[in-house]
This record gives structure tokens, C-alpha cells and sequence, in this order.
């Protein structure tokens, strides 16, 4: 699968929120707290080629997703996904390590889930700030930060992990 998305850094979560339903999205995850770990090898080869390895607990939850390497887009961050839920994540984290890979990052946020049509908003408060992320073809995202008053311009392709990097906050292991 193909992931397409955007980030938009926003100011005010509840008036986004608001903002967000009345262009009639409807919230498909009501506000949780997300812990994402993500796993490399002591090489550090996925990071060397921009691809990323995650496990992210919400509640009961569990989810490993692989990123492939971002594709060249100047608005859009467009990179292979796949993701599988999995049952115990602990002893998914056991395999990981016995396999030769280890947590190089964690971060926590909370997320609010939306959706519009075929469009996915999430509203993520994080250590590196409010945003909007948008996932969905390119059209959809545009269309929708649009009727949200943002542009172009205001898309963000970098992950929260570099944000959170960028603020000088060590790796929480």
C-alpha cells in the first residue's frame, strides 16, 4: 500500500477539532494516548535508508507498521506502508530483538481519529506540537486543508520523530 499524507502544525486543537467536524468529518477514534517505539538494527540501516519500523500501543491495541523510503513529492509525503495488528506486543518486541533489531525512539501522543469519505484526519498533540495530519489521495488532502484554510505552504513531510529530534529531546528508551 501507498501512503499519502500531510502534517499541518495548528495552533489551537479544540477549535480544530471543531473546524474538523463541521466540514463533516466524524471522529472514528475519540482522543487516546498512542506510545510508538521504533525499531532499527545496531547498524542503523532502516534510518540510513529512511525507512522506519514501528510498534505502537493504544489501549489494547497493538499495531507494527513497515515505512519504506519517502518518493520524491515536494507537497506530499509518499513512501510504502504496511501494517498488521498483532496480538501481544510484547512478545512481538521479544522476536524484534531476537531477530537483531532494537528501540533507537519513543514518543508518545495523543491522537483523535476522523474521517471524510476516503480522507483520514487525525489531530495529534505531541512533544513537538499540534497538528493536523491528513492521509488520503493528494486531491482529497488538498481540497480538505483548503476548506480548513491552510495551503501548500503550510504542508509538513518530516515525521514527529525528526520534530521531536529537533527540539534536542534525547530518544526516551
Amino acid at each position: 500500500m501507498t501512503e499519502i499524507e500531510v502534517k499541518i502544525r495548528i495552533d489551537d486543537p479544540k477549535a480544530a477539532r471543531d473546524k474538523v467536524l463541521a466540514l463533516g468529518a466524524v471522529v472514528a477514534r475519540d482522543r487516546h494516548l498512542e506510545t510508538n517505539v521504533l525499531f532499527d538494527f545496531a547498524s542503523g540501516a532502516l534510518r540510513a535508508g529512511r525507512r522506519a519500523l514501528r510498534l505502537r500501543r493504544a489501549g489494547k491495541r497493538a499495531t507494527l507498521t513497515y515505512k519504506g523510503e519517502p518518493q520524491g513529492s515536494r507537497s506530499f509525503k509518499v513512501r510504502e506502508e504496511f501494517e498488521t495488528q498483532v496480538r501481544d506486543a510484547k512478545e512481538l518486541a521479544k522476536i524484534l530483538k531476537a531477530l537483531g533489531l532494537r528501540e533507537t525512539f519513543r514518543y508518545r501522543k495523543h491522537r483523535t481519529v476522523f474521517r471524510k469519505s476516503r480522507l483520514t484526519i487525525c489531530l495529534d498533540e505531541t512533544a513537538a506540537g499540534n497538528f493536523l495530519e491528513l492521509e488520503g489521495e493528494r486531491h482529497e488532502i488538498t481540497r480538505f486543508a483548503r476548506a480548513l484554510g491552510f495551503g501548500r505552504a503550510d504542508f509538513i513531510t518530516r515525521s514527529y520523530v525528526e520534530m521531536i529530534g529537533d527540539r534536542g529531546e534525547p530518544p526516551a528508551l
